[in-house]
């Protein structure tokens, strides 16, 4: 990740610059002793993560990411305390370090920008797909017809067809599972057997190998059980 350090002290900018040289998951670019100096910067270029000092004279920490438009992911730098619960009201702040920083925390703190960004990465993917492919058309009796995909609650493998189960009407159609199963976004579909892939989103009830979707009572395989569990989201 490209970061730059906004920091009045210049001991401070040292002391990051150095941990951030121990690991190779930061890389930073830049270093400024205020604000207004890295507003400019950031005006011309682009960068993933900013470690930001509250306390500086003029222009404060909050002042700067007030002002900057769509910041980057941010991390927090002070060695005063009583601003942990305001700094968690802005979106962009991901941690908030407490000087003197060690190189345990500092790590820490990246591991937990990794996983944000992660987050977003999934979530931007999901929404692409959605975006991108919302329906499909099949072939019966010699007429195309059109699938929307969110609507499909089950698809059952039967021989040399499958029948896909919307919340209107199913359709019988000479297909196999596999191929399918390309057609439907990761994010909404599971193979949970080998003749049957469910919508997670429309899963009533789950009971020891087997989930309720409708009136549907579906079996869960072993080998896909694990994998069920994970796409839920349980309290």
């Amino acid at each position: 990740m490209n970061c730059i350090i906004i920091d009045d002290e210049s001991t401070a900018r040292a002391i990051i610059i150095q941990l951030a040289a121990a690991t190779s998951k930061v890389k930073v670019l830049e270093e400024f002793p205020n604000a207004i100096e890295a507003i400019k910067y950031l005006n011309q270029n682009k960068v993933d993560l900013i470690f930001l000092d509250i306390h500086m004279p003029d222009f404060t920490g909050f002042d700067f990411i007030q002002t900057v438009k769509n910041p980057p992911k941010i991390i927090l730098t002070t060695s005063d305390p009583k601003f942990a619960i305001e700094a968690f009201e802005y979106d962009c702040i991901v941690d908030y370090l407490l000087k003197p920083i060690t190189a345990e925390r500092f790590e820490k703190t990246i591991a937990k920008v990794e996983k944000h960004k992660e987050k977003e990465s999934k979530t931007t993917t999901s929404k692409k797909e959605l975006e991108q492919q919302n329906d499909f058309y099949v072939n019966i009796d010699r007429r195309l017809i059109k699938i929307d995909i969110p609507s499909i609650y089950l698809v059952e493998a039967k021989g040399d067809y499958i029948n896909i189960k919307t919340e209107d009407k199913n359709y019988v159609v000479h297909s196999t599972l596999k191929k399918i199963e390309e057609k439907l976004p990761k994010s909404l579909f599971l193979k949970v057997h080998r003749s049957y892939i469910i919508n997670i989103k429309k899963i009533i009830d789950i009971e020891d190998n087997s989930v309720l979707i409708k009136k549907d009572v579906v079996p869960v395989s072993r080998s896909n059980r694990a994998e069920l569990m994970q796409r839920l989201d349980l309290l």
